[in-house]
């Protein structure tokens, strides 16, 4: 082992006190693959982040089903919809109770105000706290929610009001999605007042099912079972250990060496014996997920359809899919995976064609030699296991249609700010869904609203907007359907990705794991869960 993963192991072992996992019946240790930017879920767009915050310390208006996609109640027992779909009416779950920790002991349970200041923060750039932690909100703003939302309404204390500008179908499913989960306004109030507004991002308080204990970057987070949790048959755990490790290898070793119960993003040539090993379940579950590349057409000569037609036909998917997802992949056509209702089958990709593809390029006046940058992650996603290797055959790949290619890489956190901030020409990435809506897709990655935030292309096309759009602003499946096939046809048309592949997902755990669920939207819940 490196000496990292050596100290981590050491540390992890010393967590448990030396004796073996299946005596520490209330500790879970989970093998993470990084180290959260923050805990104020609302700020982040990866599972990294909400996997150690809004899935422990946080619950949501709504929630969703474990290891689902069914909408059911959260901290809001019930709702009501208006006719129009223009106003959402909440009513709020009573006696719910915040964490008390150390840092903070509340003097009231969850109420109408905390759903308040959770979404008036958001919305508003001129709210104090907002003032004193400056923040931006990016998945919230790139769903559009910030301009959608005209007004939030305390009724009285256990009832909540939502006026919208226009009709949001998927308004019921966002709210469930993890940037959603509820504050307390209490704690905001003693942060403000003690001029520590950004402690909210360090020092969680939430309702959820685990309270936040301490971290050490790179190393370990640990939480408490919440023993007051609202549902208490959902907190089976004592202790909940997150160690760290970004090397999928030495996981999958101290998995098998009995030194966590549960990991995740295991690389597909370790399948085979992690399947074989007594002691190891593999459940896996078609990944309802989308690798791609992305290209900035904010960038010349990336602005050019040209330009991006010819990439797009030089990669080699098959190779890539072959060399990087071996038996755990699936061909990817558009931009977003076939099990997504409403996904257009009638798409077909353009065929691989590298001489042709050079033609477009010396057409466009794109010269023998010219030097573009393809950025790649520094981590494993369920969508891309290996983005370093499949960067090394895109190089290949463009190198013979006369470009010379860079690969560029940075810290996961360094990586997504930067290329948010458009620094990149083309780059890997890639999306697991987050609420089982095509919007989520459609609007959240490729639309206008988008282009600050996960939009990483920069492209905003004013007619595939519009078709997004209006398939928000109704409620008829069918329609809905009818607009979203059409903007995939604009989408695949005017290439501002090259969509990749589909990926398996296998989560291994030790045998005495009980009811972990592997979750469609890529995250990692521990509520309900138990170790035998």
């Amino acid at each position: 082992m490196r000496k990292n993963a050596f100290i981590q192991a050491f540390v992890v072992a010393g967590l448990i006190a030396s004796t073996p996992l299946a005596q520490a019946a209330s500790n879970l240790v989970f093998c993470s693959e990084g180290s959260p930017a923050g805990f104020d879920p609302g700020l982040y767009t990866t599972g990294t982040d909400f996997d150690a915050s809004a899935e422990t310390v946080f619950n949501r208006l709504t929630q969703f089903e474990r290891g689902g996609t069914a909408v059911i109640p959260g901290l809001a027992q019930k709702w009501d919809i208006a006719a129009d779909g223009l106003s959402y009416t909440f009513h709020l779950r009573p006696g719910v109770k915040f964490h008390s920790t150390g840092y903070f002991k509340p003097s009231r349970t969850f109420n109408a105000d905390d759903v308040l200041f959770t979404f008036q923060r958001m919305l508003d750039k001129e709210h104090p706290f907002r003032k004193a932690y400056p923040t931006e909100f990016p998945y919230f703003t790139d769903m559009g929610m910030d301009a959608n939302i005209a007004q939030i309404e305390k009724l009285d204390e256990l009832t909540v009001k939502f006026t919208l500008n226009q009709v949001d179908a998927a308004f019921i499913q966002n709210l469930a999605m993890s940037f959603a989960s509820i504050h307390s306004a209490e704690y905001a109030g003693q942060l403000l007042e003690a001029g520590k507004a950004a402690e909210i991002n360090q020092k969680p308080i939430g309702t959820g099912p685990f309270v936040f204990n301490r971290y050490q970057k790179d190393s370990q987070i640990r939480f408490k079972g919440n023993k007051d949790y609202w549902n208490p048959d959902e907190v089976k755990i004592d202790n909940l250990i997150f160690a760290i490790n970004t090397d999928a290898s030495v996981r999958m070793q101290k998995l098998r060496a009995g030194e966590c119960h549960v990991t995740l993003f295991p690389r597909p040539a370790d399948l085979e014996a992690l399947q074989q090993d007594p002691n190891i379940q593999m459940p896996s579950q078609p990944g309802f997920n989308d690798g791609y590349i992305a290209y900035n057409v904010k960038h010349p000569p990336f602005d050019q359809l040209a330009v991006r037609q010819a990439l797009d036909m030089a990669v080699n998917k098959q190779a890539i899919i072959d060399a990087v997802y071996q038996s755990a992949g699936q061909l990817a056509v558009n931009g977003m995976p076939p099990t997504q209702w409403s996904y257009n089958d009638s798409i077909k990709d353009a065929a691989y064609d590298p001489q042709k593809a050079k033609q477009l390029l010396q057409a466009a006046g794109v010269q023998e030699g010219t030097e573009i940058t393809l950025w790649a992650m520094p981590v494993q996603r369920p969508y891309n296991p290996n983005a370093k290797l499949m960067a090394e055959m895109l190089q290949s790949d463009w190198a013979k249609i006369g470009l010379k290619v860079k690969i560029v890489t940075y810290e996961w956190g360094e990586y997504l700010k930067r290329t948010k901030a458009g620094e990149h020409d083309a780059m890997l990435i890639g999306w697991s869904g987050d609420n089982g809506d095509p919007d989520n897709w459609l609007g959240t990655l490729y639309g206008c609203d988008a282009v600050d935030g996960n939009n990483f292309s920069k492209w905003c096309f004013e007619d595939y907007d519009k078709l997004i759009k209006a398939a928000k602003r109704t409620s008829d499946v069918a329609e809905r359907t009818a607009l979203y096939q059409q903007a995939q046809v604009i989408l695949k048309r005017e290439v501002p990705i090259t969509p990749i592949a589909h990926s398996t997902v296998y989560q291994p755990m030790r045998k005495n794991v009980q009811d972990f669920k592997i979750s469609p939207f890529a995250l990692n819940a521990f509520y309900g869960v138990s170790v035998e």
